[in-house]
């Protein structure tokens, strides 16, 4: 994640339409509403629209989105209530040097695009300046240090996480990355879509250089992207970075100057502000062992050139709306599909909510997360572990000495919900409502990456939370064993407060499965009870593993939507996350439901309500580029293959809506993935 955008925390799916729409949606969003439905398509044949092909019918995308569906709608509400919350604060913003005060001055100059427009260039005018000064390639590595504590990631990422063989431990980590096109396939793919994505990205390089007033754009645009495409074909791929191990490589700074010479480390350090690390994980040996003869023999006006691009691209959204709307037309038009962009006064909030992401957390909670909402669910995810202890004492392929060192994992899975026990102190933030918009961007960065730098050699702070409590999201983590719920997200339609056990254990019980499935899935398998990089598998029981996870992989290979195939190899951790997620839903419902006499509701079972629960919680319209976009780059299949391509999979599918051989989604238990 770059610099700047790394502050702007904002919500998974950011909605478009006007407020009284939505809370209208949220508030008259049923459990489960009829006239979703389409009852012209087969349950048998298409789950995802005969759950939903109303629902897509009557609800095109907006024009400011690529995606329509009901995260968006969520994340809308939560927008509504943010927005609330913001005119509290305006109208009492407290002391200078408040956490409200801060959250008040930094909305003021996000929306102030009148100022913005009339500064223009001129709020990076000093970075391009000392840019030019450079001399020679030990001041451009000094200069990358400068940048990457407080305006954009060029060449490389620095930042500091949990040691992954000492999960007690934060250590300095080196990654990969400097490519404005992010994904390295795109620069390297012979296909049409990637040929079209590099001819209009060396446009939008040069229409940006333009506005920027750098000399001969068409020039320097071509060799920057020049070189940016050498360090792509460096670069590992997004399928290669999904294992632990192949990432996994310590060192000290002597070794790490050994490895990658053209960077002088020392000097790099210095600049950042630091001390040598005693250790650093490199997370791509390849491409730091490639990287030095291209700096060696790339010229040093294109060195500077690539840097200066990297900050006119990352700091065009804080700029004038000539270079925001630069920005929009190729990430937003043409990569995603979206026709418009976001109001001013969403991009302000999301930015905002970024930069003061613990604070707006702190705030929103007092009004909108009451304490039994955290009772609920929390026994909820009592409920589904019991559930997945359940799934594990009864694998038919797992050894027993594995088994109970799974069952110890399980166990030791430590549960947060809604906000953090301890906010982030933002004392030392410096919000000047009269400095530009990009000034202040610039000093969140700075506060942020001091913050994370500080960490470094130190013992793990096990408090911190990853994410804010008004995002809809959540997360498990693999160093920490641990799963997150933001407060955000026990809402319609992962919960309703007055839904039947069936529909909130095929919405917020499949999403705590899935969380808890992401510490047993191809990648979270590896780590340990105590969230350290180590083998507790028997050797044959890995391979019976990673046999049945290979089905899987076959299976979403095969899934394909305009015009491309999902990638099963890139998707697989969350595809095994969503199978197993909606599993112990299953089997946690059974138990609610046991001694109860079991009626049908609008006509359908338990059971059938359930999967219709999960069907509407990925309920999508999603452009052709967005798609395109989404199965090249997103971890996470396409909403309609992860229902489509998972209810095969499912006995309790093919019982509930009495499947057959012919069915399309039909498919005989020899070739079900069956894992968890």
């Amino acid at each position: 994640m770059t610099k700047l955008k790394s502050l702007v925390l904002a919500l998974s799916c950011v909605g478009m339409v006007g407020f009284t729409t939505t809370a209208k949606a949220i508030e008259n969003m049923k459990p489960m509403d009829l006239s979703n439905f389409d009852n012209s398509v087969r349950a048998q044949d298409d789950f995802f629209r005969y759950s939903n092909g109303n629902w897509m019918k009557n609800n095109p995308i907006p024009a400011s989105h690529s995606l329509w569906g009901s995260f968006v709608i969520l994340a809308e509400e939560n927008n509504k209530k943010l927005s609330a919350l913001m005119d509290e604060i305006n109208k009492n913003p407290g002391k200078a040097g408040s956490d409200r005060k801060k959250i008040a001055d930094m909305y003021k100059v996000a929306l102030d695009s009148a100022k913005a427009d009339k500064l223009g260039k001129a709020p990076i005018v000093p970075y391009l300046d000392r840019i030019d000064r450079i001399q020679d390639k030990k001041q451009f590595v000094d200069m990358i240090g400068e940048m990457h504590l407080a305006v954009a990631n060029p060449l490389f990422g620095f930042y500091a996480a949990q040691d992954d063989k000492n999960s007690a431990m934060v250590i300095a980590q080196v990654a990969q990355g400097g490519l404005g096109l992010g994904n390295r396939d795109y620069y390297t793919e012979d296909n049409e879509r990637a040929k079209m994505l590099r001819g209009k990205y060396q446009e939008y390089m040069v229409k940006m250089f333009k506005l920027a007033g750098i000399a001969s754009p068409e020039a320097t645009a071509k060799a920057v992207y020049a070189f940016e495409d050498e360090l792509a074909r460096t670069s590992m791929t997004n399928t290669e970075q999904r294992d632990p191990l192949a990432v996994y490589n310590p060192m000290n700074a002597k070794k790490l100057q050994e490895l990658c010479p053209a960077i002088d480390w020392k000097a790099y350090f210095k600049a950042l502000g630091i001390k040598v690390p005693s250790k650093i994980n490199v997370t791509s040996m390849k491409f730091f062992k490639g990287i030095s003869p291209i700096i060696e023999k790339t010229d040093l006006a294109t060195l500077k050139n690539y840097l200066k691009w990297n900050v006119i691209n990352e700091s065009a959204s804080y700029l004038s709306s000539d270079f925001v709307d630069a920005k929009f037309d190729f990430f937003g038009k043409t990569m995603s599909g979206s026709k418009e962009n976001q109001p001013r006064w969403k991009r302000a909030l999301s930015a905002t909510s970024g930069v003061l992401s613990e604070a707006i957390g702190k705030e929103y909670c007092a009004l909108y997360f009451p304490p039994q909402a955290k009772t609920r669910m929390l026994a909820l995810v009592d409920n589904l572990k019991w559930s997945f202890d359940q799934h594990l004492q009864k694998l038919d392929w797992m050894s027993a000495t594995t088994k109970a060192k799974a069952r110890e994992k399980l166990k030791a899975i430590s549960v947060k919900i809604g906000y953090p026990d301890k906010w982030k102190d933002y004392s030392k933030l410096k919000i000047d409502a009269n400095k530009s918009y990009f000034d202040n961007m610039v000093e969140a960065s700075k506060f942020a990456t001091r913050e994370m730098l500080d960490e470094i050699d130190k013992k793990y702070d096990r408090s911190k939370w990853h994410m804010p409590p008004q995002m809809v999201n959540a997360y498990y983590s693999p160093n920490s064993n641990e799963i997150v719920f933001p407060a955000a997200i026990l809402q319609p339609p992962f919960f309703f407060l007055d839904g039947d056990d069936a529909v909130n254990y095929g919405g917020i019980g499949a999403v705590i499965g899935h969380e808890l499935t992401h510490g047993f899935d191809d990648q979270g398998r590896q780590y340990d009870k105590d969230g350290n990089l180590n083998n507790w598998w028997t050797e044959e029981d890995a391979k019976k593993f990673s046999e049945k996870t290979q089905v899987l992989v076959n299976q979403f290979n095969n899934f394909e939507l305009v015009g491309e195939k999902v990638n099963g190899e890139l998707t697989l951790g969350e595809n095994i996350a969503d199978l197993g997620g909606i599993n112990l839903a299953y089997t946690a419902l059974m138990k609610a439901l046991k001694n109860q006499k079991v009626e049908k509701i609008d006509g359908f079972t338990p059971e059938q309500r359930l999967l219709l629960s999960w069907a509407q919680v990925w309920r999508a319209n999603t452009r052709d580029e967005e798609l395109k976009r989404r199965i090249k780059d997103d971890v996470h299949a396409p909403a309609e293959a992860r229902v489509n391509a998972l209810m095969p999979n499912l006995f309790f599918f093919h019982e509930a809506f009495d499947t057959k051989p012919g069915d399309k989604l039909y498919r005989p238990v020899s070739e079900r993935a069956i894992i968890w």
